[in-house]
């Protein structure tokens, strides 16, 4: 959430901030109002506890009784106001950095870079649908009849795929000398400090996920009401409260995590978008990172974290594009957003295979995570998360851009040294 005071210091800015954002400007209003009656009603009761003390002292039983009785009125009332302004300063996004696109919605989304050139093919090309269904590597059609429309199968080949991806991934956010590399090539002798892999819970208390401020919409998370559990939508919801009410000292900094879960999505609002396939389904496997710097790190991390976003896919000789999210389009929690967009030969066109989101503080001050300076003064860190890969979405940007004219597809060369082979034929 927004500093408070920054809030009261600066309205207008926070008013232009999450307008842009497509918010209600009115919230602003109607916070700033809540907050001096809340101001006023805690002096009031300040005030009235100091003259209860010396009534007190003097021995002034009944006049201070009749104190406590008004102090408890107005603490009623406080406690009724802080609520209501709590739940105002909960529903305000994050404010959007400076380079963010104004834009109201992925329209206006822009391009930053492009990477390589849209693979092409000298015979007629297949989606990952019906490629898989020839390999017998996807099947969604037993998947409908199991658990329902969004699911599928990994089978063979890709399970095999899915699990060197993974490997691939966590040798490369743990190779110093690969991290170095990219580090300078962001900034000069930045920290190339590895990242730690982590298996994090896939269910998640409801108090928690709300200060990762990831619970709305409800309705896009699936929910146990006898357990009163969540399950979370990505591994950074269970990476980001690694932290939640602690002091990080400055010099253990940065901090970093790359998560392997499996994650849960209603899909709710894409009723209808993407239903052919696995490019967008209700359960799938995502490598994700999470760090948390100080302040004056978080922007060059972010710009590090695309790096390594954009090293790996490079290393997959998968073209893409990099695309700076619009201010319509970006997370509530986002003060900054970057996706890349894959190139996807069955679809032609480029789509959205990596996200990351720069948080400020706007996390860490719900989460309740400080840094202790060197110089022991106390501050909320600055956390980032990001895609590694969605193995569902790299799945399909491989299969696609190196099926081959007899039906296979060829394993990127990157990837070899962890299987067996060199193609995906039918698994027998």
């Amino acid at each position: 959430m927004l500093d408070i005071n920054f809030i009261r210091q600066n309205s207008e800015e926070v008013k232009k901030g999450i307008s842009a954002k497509k918010f209600d400007v009115n919230l602003v209003d109607d916070f700033l109002n809540l907050d001096i009656e809340w101001r006023e009603l805690t002096k009031k009761i300040n005030d009235l506890r100091a003259e209860q003390k010396k009534l007190g002292e003097a021995r002034k039983v009944d006049e201070a009784k009749k104190i406590k009785e008004e102090i408890q009125i107005l603490e009623d009332k406080l406690e009724s106001v802080e609520t209501q302004r709590k739940d105002i300063l909960e529903q305000l996004p994050n404010l959007p950095m400076s380079d963010v696109p104004l834009g109201k919605d992925e329209s206006e989304n822009k391009v930053a870079r492009k990477w390589g050139e849209p693979t092409k093919f000298d015979f007629k090309i297949l989606d990952h649908v019906e490629l898989g269904k020839r390999l017998g590597i996807i099947d969604v059609d037993n998947a409908a009849k199991v658990s329902g429309s969004r699911f599928g199968y990994f089978k063979g080949g890709a399970a095999r795929l899915e699990f060197a991806i993974v490997q691939y991934v966590f040798d490369v956010l743990t190779d110093v000398k690969i991290l170095k590399k990219i580090a300078d090539s962001v900034k000069k002798g930045y920290n190339p400090k590895p990242f730690i892999p982590v298996v994090p819970p896939v269910m998640i208390k409801p108090e928690v996920f709300q200060r990762m401020a990831r619970l709305k919409p409800e309705e896009e998370k699936y929910y146990f009401p006898k357990d009163d559990i969540y399950l979370i939508g990505s591994a950074e919801h269970t990476l980001g409260p690694l932290h939640m009410d602690e002091i990080i000292s400055e010099e253990d900094l940065p901090i970093r995590y790359i998560g392997f879960s499996t994650s849960f999505r209603r899909e709710a609002g894409s009723y209808g978008k993407d239903t052919r396939g696995v490019l967008r389904v209700h359960q799938f496997d995502k490598l994700e990172m999470e760090t948390f710097t100080t302040p004056e790190d978080s922007l060059t991390e972010q710009n590090f974290i695309v790096a390594i976003q954009e090293y790996l896919v490079q290393s997959l000789d998968i073209p893409y594009q990099v695309v700076s999210i619009c201010t319509g389009d970006m997370g509530g929690p986002d003060a900054r957003q970057i996706d890349i967009e894959c190139w996807m030969p069955g679809e032609g066109k480029y789509r959205e295979t990596h996200t990351s989101d720069l948080m400020t503080d706007y996390q860490s001050r719900r989460l309740n995570t400080k840094i202790r300076r060197k110089d022991k003064n106390l501050e909320f860190a600055h956390m980032n998360d990001a895609t590694a890969f969605a193995i569902g979405r790299i799945l399909i940007a491989i299969i696609e851009n190196y099926q081959q004219k007899d039906g296979s597809i060829v394993i990127p060369k990157i990837l070899k040294k962890y299987l067996n082979f060199d193609k995906i034929k039918p698994f027998v």
